[in-house]
C-alpha cells in the first residue's frame, strides 16, 4: 500500500515538474498576476466559476481574496459562482448549461475578468460562460486539463494541465490560483512581503 501512496505522490511531482518546466506557464502566472493587481486598483473584480471540485477551488480563490491569504490587508472584489439558490432555479427554470452564463450577465461588466475551470475543457456551462463574459468585454482566463478540451483557445489566456486524471489536473489549477493570488498581493501590498 505504501508503493501506492509514493506513487501517488510521483505522480504530483511528476505534474508539476511537467508544469514549471515549460517557462511559458510561469510567464503567464506573473502576467496574470499583474493584470489582475492592474484591473482591481482601476475597481474591477473577477468572476470564477467552475463544477464539482472545480467550483470548490473556485470558492477557495474568491474567499482568499475576499478574506485573507497570508496576512492582513484590504478584501478584494472576487466572486465565485456558487449561489445555490440561483443555480437550482436556472437549472430548473433555463437548464444547467446556463448556471454561470447568467451571472456572469449579471454581475460582469467591461474590464471586469471571468475565470473558468473545467479538467475536462468540455463543461457545457462553462463554455456558455465563456461566451457570455466575451460578449460582455471580460478579461477571460481558462484553467484546463487533458487536451482542453472544447474550450481550448476560447480564453484571452489559458492553461491546459495534461495530466490524465481530475485529482492531478485540479492540484496544479489550485497551485495556479493560489501563485496568482501571491502576485497580485506582492504587486499591491509589497510590504506584507
Amino acid at each position: 500500500m505504501l508503493e501506492n501512496v509514493k506513487q501517488s505522490f510521483n505522480g504530483l511531482f511528476n505534474a508539476v515538474e511537467t508544469f514549471i518546466n515549460d517557462e511559458e506557464n510561469l510567464k503567464k502566472v506573473d502576467e496574470i498576476g499583474a493584470l489582475f493587481a492592474k484591473k482591481f486598483e482601476a475597481g474591477n473584480k473577477i468572476l470564477i466559476a467552475g463544477n464539482g471540485g472545480s467550483l470548490c477551488d473556485a470558492i477557495h480563490f474568491a474567499e482568499e481574496f475576499t478574506g485573507r491569504y497570508r496576512k492582513n490587508r484590504k478584501p478584494l472584489p472576487v466572486i465565485a459562482l456558487a449561489d445555490n439558490a440561483h443555480i437550482t432555479c436556472t437549472a430548473n427554470d433555463y437548464g444547467v448549461e446556463y448556471i454561470f452564463s447568467r451571472m456572469v450577465e449579471a454581475y460582469g461588466k467591461d474590464e471586469d475578468s471571468f475565470i473558468g475551470i473545467s479538467t475536462s475543457g468540455n463543461s457545457e456551462n462553462i463554455i456558455k460562460a465563456f461566451e457570455s463574459a466575451k460578449n460582455q468585454g471580460l478579461y477571460t482566463v481558462a484553467l484546463l486539463g487533458k487536451d482542453g478540451g472544447k474550450l481550448k483557445g476560447i480564453a484571452d489566456t489559458e492553461w491546459i494541465i495534461p495530466a490524465e486524471t481530475s485529482d492531478r489536473i485540479q492540484e496544479i489549477h489550485m497551485a495556479i490560483l493560489h501563485i496568482l493570488i501571491e502576485v497580485v498581493e506582492r504587486h499591491m501590498f509589497p510590504e506584507n512581503y
